[in-house]
């Protein structure tokens, strides 16, 4: 890691309203640390909620807006049946959301599971 601080938020579950709970704490992360990159990694099921019309774009947009970074796990995404271009706009795709929050975390990332 190039010595800015990073925070990695996973998100996991069955129920896509986990997201709720992630982006809200992503937000207040990035009020009491601006100067961190604040990844939210969704997970599981829960990326149904990343995709858009799922009833949560206006919160993703909000969230988007500001120094958060949204990701989807794309082995998720191919058990799920969910295409990249069916999630909301500006969320990005990790092809494995294992192997990325590890990569990130042995490079000195911070991470909380929500």
């Amino acid at each position: 890691m190039s010595g800015q601080r990073e925070l990695l938020i996973h998100a996991f579950g069955s129920d896509p309203a986990v997201i709720t709970g992630a982006l809200r704490v992503a937000r207040n992360a990035s009020h009491g640390i601006p100067e961190a990159r604040i990844r939210v990694v969704v997970q599981g099921p829960a990326i149904a909620g990343l995709v858009s019309g799922s009833g949560f774009d206006e919160d993703l947009a909000d969230t988007l807006r500001g120094v958060v970074d949204v990701a989807a796990c794309g082995n998720s995404m191919e058990r799920e049946g969910i295409e990249q271009d069916q999630l909301t706009e500006g969320v990005t795709v990790v092809p494995s959301a294992v192997i990325h929050l590890a990569e990130q975390q042995w490079s000195g990332a911070a991470y909380v599971r929500v």
